[in-house]
Formats: structure tokens, sequence, C-alpha cells
């Protein structure tokens, strides 16, 4: 069966712009969690957020095109930008029926939604932008991505809030296994606004401690709750035949990948990410013995670090494989964050270190799991497994190997 392979990476993180700087940052635990800069959070009980603080958007677009976009996408096409010209590819490397796209969205673009809504509610319709037609829209990224590398192959976005960062990497695989060579694919969000903020406050979870070291503290004793961030990651997938037969560096590839749901509460409320590890385990031929790290999900609320940590202790052992959250420097990034975890995955195979969880010190000694905080660890062997896990009980998993 054909593989497909993960060539490209654009980041942007609250801990850095592309990809030199985020890792360096990851390597080094520096957080990217302070108080909220981009609105007045003074009256709300969350303060604090993972806020890309350098990205000057007339940097990296056209003054044409930022007049149409929200901020989730303005960083979603510089993040593609700097994926594409990681990999290599540029116009001419493939045909445009050759080139897909498959991103994530959990919310949209919120903070161009809340302005345009803000004139319509204060000057009436006439002042409404025409742009407000689709860059509200969760699928918006996936349109303005094909429209401006010109990818004309199969597009689609997935929705299912964190799950769906590694929903899009599998229907990229998917594609490359249906004969497309090539698909850009991963999620961005960015939601710092009052209306977003509102939004994230009514879904629960969000911790408020004033304190950016304390307020998202994930499997670690006392952890009430987590940090929102904005950001996310674009990867290059390709063909693993074409990827060699034009020279492309390759990070490595995405093995094995399953998806399943938590029961209702009517129906016990069973937790289903045993269930998707095991599945995601299978699709990828590879024994539990075989995993070097999992990046976890690490929602930083009790119930949610429970059994998550149960579900890893019961795949994998008591204390049986590295965990690592490199999200814990940059708060929870909603359909962002698995593709930035994917990110570190790939770089942790390729560099043979395990990033650390910030420095939030040992798990709670009732989880029993083997957490990575404070420093790398360095990597011992094996592959990858990337968690995540939605609102509304959703779970995915991915296997991710290395380059050989």
């Amino acid at each position: 069966m054909t593989a497909a392979v993960v060539t490209g990476i654009g980041v942007a993180a609250p801990t850095g712009l592309e990809l030199g700087p985020f890792w360096e940052a990851t390597l080094r635990g520096r957080s990217g969690i302070r108080p909220v800069r981009r609105f007045d959070a003074s009256r709300y009980p969350a303060t604090l957020a993972g806020e890309i603080a350098d990205f000057v958007p007339e940097e990296h677009l056209s003054g044409r095109l930022i007049p149409q976009t929200d901020r989730m996408t303005q960083l979603t096409l510089a993040a593609s930008d700097w994926a594409l010209a990681d990999a290599g590819v540029r116009p001419g490397t493939y045909e445009t029926q050759e080139m897909g796209v498959a991103t994530s969205a959990a919310s949209g673009g919120f903070e161009y939604g809340q302005r345009e809504l803000a004139a319509l509610w204060s000057s009436g319709p006439a002042h409404v932008s025409v742009y407000m037609s689709f860059a509200w829209f969760y699928a918006v990224n996936s349109g303005q991505l094909s429209i401006r590398h010109g990818m004309r192959g199969p597009s689609g976005v997935l929705v299912s809030d964190q799950a769906g960062g590694l929903d899009a990497f599998e229907q990229a695989r998917r594609n490359i296994r249906k004969g497309t060579p090539m698909v850009l694919c991963g999620g961005v969000e960015s939601s710092l606004n009052p209306y977003g903020w509102v939004a994230r406050m009514a879904g629960g979870g969000l911790s408020t401690s004033d304190d950016p070291k304390n307020a998202y503290r994930p499997f670690a004793p006392g952890a009430d709750g987590h940090v929102p961030g904005e950001g996310g990651a674009i990867l290059v997938v390709e063909d693993a035949g074409r990827a060699r037969d034009r020279g492309a560096r390759v990070y490595g590839e995405i093995a094995g990948y399953a998806a399943t749901f938590d029961a209702a509460p009517r129906h016990g409320g069973a937790c289903g990410l045993r269930r998707a590890m095991e599945e995601a385990l299978a699709d990828s031929g590879t024994d539990p013995s075989d995993i070097g790290v999992v990046f976890a999900d690490g929602a930083g609320t009790p119930a949610a670090d429970r059994a998550e940590a149960e579900a890893v202790t019961a795949v994998f052992g008591p204390r049986g494989v590295p965990v690592s959250v490199p999200k814990a420097l940059t708060g929870r990034m909603s359909s962002g964050a698995a593709p930035v975890d994917v990110a570190c995955a790939l770089l942790s195979l390729r560099d043979k270190v395990i990033p650390p969880t910030a420095d939030v010190g040992p798990a709670a000694p009732e989880y029993d799991i083997d957490l990575v905080t404070g420093a790398p660890r360095p990597w011992r062997s094996g592959a990858a497994l990337v968690l995540a896990r939605g609102a509304g009980g959703f779970n995915a998993a991915t296997v991710l190997r290395g380059a050989h």
C-alpha cells in the first residue's frame, strides 16, 4: 500500500514562528503563555493565553488579501508558505490537480465575525464587508490554501475539535492512497477575542489562575484546567515514491491512525481513547513495545487527565512509555494543537530527543505515567504515538515512524 510521508513543516505558535525558533523554544521549555494582549480580558475569570506576539500579516500577505481574511487564515497561509519551502515544493513540482488540501477547524474566523457583527449592530448592513460571507467560515482555510497555491486536487475540512488535527492527517493519507501525490494538511486556530473567549469559557475547562507558570499543568497534582492558545501547523504530505523520485527530505511516515467516540453519558460515558490507540497501533503493525514516546492530549483537568492516563497505562503498562505534552508551553490550540504535536513528534524522531512538558513537576502519583518534564530526554528508539481528544467525545490517535 502506498506510504504517506511528511516532507515539509510550517509552524505558527506562541513559542515561535517557523520551525527553527519553535523547536528551540520547545526544547528549552520556554513558555508562550502570558496575560492576553489582543483584547481586555480583565473582566473575565480567565485572563491568560498562548498568544502569538510577533506575527505581522503585512510581512507575509498582500495588501489585497489582508482585508479578506481572519487572523487564523493569515497564520495558516504563512505557515503553508513555510511548509512548502521546507519541503522544496515549488510551482511546477506537481500539476495543480495532483495537489490537495485537508485542514481541521473548531471555530472559524471568530475575530473577523465579531468585527463585522459589531459593524452590523452599530452602523447597519451597508457597513458589513462582503468578505464576511466566507472569512468567518470554518472551511475557509482549505479554500484559501487551494487558491493561494493552485491546488485543485481533493480538498476538504474536518470539524472535530482537537481530534480534528489528526483526522486531517488521515484524510491526507487517504487521498495519497487514492492517487493524489501531495496533500497540504493540518490546522490553525485563533479566537483570542471576546466572542471566542466566552465561547471557550462556555465549553468549560479553562484555568482561572493568573500565574502563567501554574495555569496549565497537565497530569500535575492540583491541575485545574487549561489555557487557550492560538496557532497550529501546516504540513506537506506526499506519496513516498514521488517524494523519493524528486529527492525530497523525509521527516517520517504516517504509519497508522484510528478514531473513536466516547460512549454517551446515558450509556455509561466510557472513554474510547484506549481503543483508538490499540486500533492505530494495529493499523500500523506496531507493537506497544515499539513506541518510544506518546504525545498526550493533556487536557489539564482531573477527570480528563485521569481517563487519558488510565488509557495509556492500559496499553503500555504503568510508566511503560515516556509521555510528553509540549502544548503546555503554548496553550491548547483547538484543532491546531495536534498538528503541532505531529511536528514535535517528527522532530523528535529526527533529533532523537523528547521535548519536555514545561516545568510542571512529576505527574500526580495516581496517574502512574512517565511524564517528561523540566528538560528534554534522550530518545531510546521506536515510533511516536500522538493522541488528541475533542469536546463531545472525539478521540484520535496517529502513529508516526521515522524516515528510513
